[in-house]
């Protein structure tokens, strides 16, 4: 069995992951100003009393504004595969560019259930539930830390993540290119996987 050391420490005494003031809505609940598809043309997700809704092969959608250091709040709810992508240089490409957080229905934990950070990090737990689950997302610098339904889950320090393809326990991983010389900056987005998910109050908080 191998065994997983998440570095909440950092983060944590830093004293900005649960920080809401002063944070900006990326989504008005009315229409997808701010957002586009992976061209930079109109995104086809909709607007469903309120809610970011994706379905039926729309493509990812993406915040037009790029974002460094942040803690990203939101609620998503989800039939099925979708996915949380941050600090995404290039849309187009962003499994190679940019991390995800894993959205799907409760399951796991492993490195593809709800709360991984996408074939990187396991979460410690799956509590995530069929309906509305919270999430934060805090990135500073090299520190990443997950939240879910007022726990942390999962971290990581990218600067750990030294080799191609590989992640520190040995373990292979989908990424062409060592973590830690990713860009430190990008899109935020919502990936489309062909199932029907739902993502509202949708708040980031540069720092």
């Amino acid at each position: 069995m191998k065994r997983y050391i998440i570095p909440f420490v950092s983060l944590t005494l830093s004293g900005l992951l649960f920080a809401d003031n002063h944070s900006q809505s990326l989504f008005n609940g009315k229409d997808l100003t701010g957002w586009q598809d992976r061209n930079g043309n109109a995104s086809k997700w909709e607007v469903v009393d309120g809610n970011l809704q994706g379905k039926k092969k729309l493509g990812d959608i993406w915040s037009k504004e790029r974002f460094a250091d942040f803690v990203l709040s939101l609620e998503f709810k989800t039939t099925g595969n979708s996915g949380i992508f941050f600090r995404t240089d290039n849309p187009k490409n962003p499994v190679q560019t940019g991390i995800e957080v894993q959205v799907e229905r409760p399951n796991g934990p492993n490195k593809h259930s709800v709360g991984a950070l996408y074939d990187l990090v396991p979460p410690k737990k799956n509590n995530a539930t069929k309906g509305w689950n919270k999430v934060k997302i805090t990135a500073k610098d090299n520190m990443i830390t997950v939240e879910m339904n007022g726990e942390i889950i999962n971290g990581m320090d990218l600067n750990k993540w030294t080799e191609p393809n590989k992640n520190p326990d040995g373990s292979k991983n989908k990424f062409k290119t060592p973590l830690k010389d990713f860009k430190r900056e990008g899109h935020i987005g919502f990936q489309d996987h062909g199932h029907l998910v739902s993502y509202r109050n949708i708040k980031i908080k540069k720092l």
